[in-house]
């Protein structure tokens, strides 16, 4: 079998950069080892935990209108009807995928791909019905999009399902009565959010001496405080040293500053993720991979191969499903001889937490670390009518912005809808507006929307509800 084209891997980057590049006129392949479109993000994570993470919210704020008057009572949940319904989101989508795949008359293989050299994958392991086993599909180019995998250290690999990654964590099997979520990075703290809402005493266990590493301190804060009421325990600058499994529980031994021995029902480990860069043979190309595991490629998403690009997680952080699609297109562009680079100033991170947190561009500790000069400018949303109308108050608007010229570096947000609002930001930071541009637009009232606006208005010393003087540039 021959195609101009073949993608490894049909996930976000992967049938992003297949459909464009069949929209172009070019014979694409997609190899995948599970045949289904989506990968990841739209299977196993993303799509999945954000249908389970809306439940949550409900159940939150079903709660929380006591305040005003209206008890709706304890939320009686159907685990079984959830897990459907969740499931039936997972099939829409995935069926629209290969419908779309369909018309587009893009080729999908259920196989792993190995390579045999720099011109050929050979496949098996997938469906017999596309191919025979050990067949050799060629190629003219290949992207390689085979994305990553939850990383599970060795003290947490015993065999018992009742330690979870993300993966099973998602599948939602029941409710526990207890559940020790491994890491306080955005995987951990979503599900953790989805199972305390369920019902589950919740205890995170973080080896840093914060939640949430890389993301603004000040924005982490008000969603600290709020986990600090929604988890049983937050226990930082502790190490799970040994599991024990003891058949329908684990005792889970931890060290540091919390030194203590203690039983849960399940243990959700989230401690990162590892680029699928193994076990494909790249050893049989010129594919360079650095000692993390992530494929080297330049600003056209090139390899050190002239026949292999490589895109999304496999190629570097951030590990985020925005990113890899748009760097699919970024490679088919190239491909195609367009002068395309992936030269990005704003990738936005959305942690979809309760509140929700949400930056791009420059943060203030990447500032710090750069010894770049910013000025902050921030605006609380308890000065926002809107934010205050539907009890939102705890949220906040952060910018940062170059002294002498007044540009938009950075913006950060935390509060409900932040990753909606984030969108607004990320155009800014790339238009090259300035604080004036920002505070001049004409933002809608009452909305969240218009925090963005005040925060510019914060940086000339204009905010109406605000008063800040201007301060001196920090750094």
């Amino acid at each position: 079998m021959h195609s101009q084209l073949v993608v490894l891997g049909g996930g976000p980057g992967g049938y992003a950069a297949a459909f464009m590049a069949a929209d172009l006129g070019f014979d694409v392949t997609i190899v995948d080892r599970e045949g289904k479109l989506g990968g990841v993000c739209l299977l196993r994570g993303c799509i999945p935990s954000k249908a389970l993470l809306h439940v949550a919210k409900v159940i939150s704020e079903s709660r929380e209108m006591t305040e005003w008057g209206v008890s709706l009572g304890a939320a009686q949940i159907d685990v079984e009807k959830m897990r459907a319904r969740k499931e039936k989101v997972i099939q829409t989508l995935t069926g629209g995928l290969a419908q779309l795949a369909k018309k587009r008359i893009v080729r999908v293989i259920q196989a792993d791909g190995v390579f045999e050299n720099s011109d050929s994958l050979r496949l098996s392991g997938g469906d017999p019905e596309t191919y025979k086993e050990g067949d050799l599909l060629s190629f003219d180019r290949v992207i390689l999009a085979t994305g990553s995998s939850p990383a599970m250290p060795s003290v947490f690999q015993i065999d018992n399902p009742r330690v979870m990654d993300s993966t099973a964590a998602l599948a939602l099997t029941d409710i526990p009565e207890k559940l020790l979520v491994v890491g306080g990075g955005y995987i951990g703290l979503e599900l953790g959010t989805v199972y305390a809402e369920l019902g589950t005493k919740v205890s995170v266990v973080e080896l840093t001496d914060q939640l949430l590493m890389g993301a603004d301190r000040d924005l982490v804060k008000p969603l600290h405080k709020r986990l600090e009421d929604c988890f049983e325990n937050i226990h930082l600058r502790t190490e799970v040293t040994a599991l024990i499994d003891l058949g329908n529980q684990i005792e889970v031994v931890m060290a540091g500053e919390l030194a203590a021995t203690e039983k849960f029902d399940r243990v959700l480990v989230s401690v990162g993720r590892r680029p699928n860069s193994h076990n494909l043979g790249l050893e049989n190309t010129g594919v360079q991979i650095d000692p993390r595991g992530f494929v080297l490629t330049d600003l056209r998403q090139q390899t050190a191969d002239p026949k292999i690009m490589a895109i999304g997680d496999v190629a570097g952080e951030p590990m985020l499903a925005h990113k890899a699609a748009h760097q699919g297109k970024i490679a088919v562009e190239a491909m195609a001889g367009e002068p395309a680079e992936f030269d990005k100033l704003a990738i936005p991170a959305v942690v979809f937490t309760d509140p929700e947190i949400a930056w791009a561009g420059l943060t203030e500790d990447q500032a710090k670390q750069e010894g770049i000069t910013y000025e902050v400018a921030q605006y609380p949303w308890a000065a926002s009518g809107r934010a205050q109308a539907v009890g939102a108050t705890s949220g906040m608007t952060k910018l940062l912005f170059e002294p002498e010229s007044e540009r938009l570096l950075g913006v950060g947000l935390v509060g409900s809808g932040a990753g909606e609002l984030i969108a607004e930001g990320v155009v800014a930071i790339e238009m090259g507006v300035t604080a004036r541009d920002l505070a001049e637009s004409i933002h809608p009232h009452p909305t969240l929307s218009e925090t963005l606006a005040f925060a510019a208005e914060v940086h000339l010393g204009l905010a109406t509800e605000v008063y800040r003087p201007k301060r001196k540039p920090v750094g």
